[in-house]
């Protein structure tokens, strides 16, 4: 096997284990601030803010008839 192509075949998979290292802790960021909105919202008595973040396609409009 060529050196220069084994070299490029490293670099290529340091690159790649790289990006993929970054998404996971992107991905980890993203977890830790659902949990810590969670938390949050288990923590208030707001019964209306839990409902709503069940289900919050509900009560953004009404439909009416003239």
């Amino acid at each position: 096997m060529d050196i220069a192509l084994m070299s490029m075949a490293l670099s290529q998979g340091k690159v790649q284990q790289q990006a993929s290292m970054s998404v996971m802790k992107m991905a980890i960021g993203n977890v830790e601030q659902q949990e810590e909105s969670i938390q949050k919202l288990m923590s208030t008595n707001d019964v209306a803010a839990i409902h709503h973040a069940a289900q919050p396609h509900l009560g953004g409009s009404i439909d009416l008839k003239v």
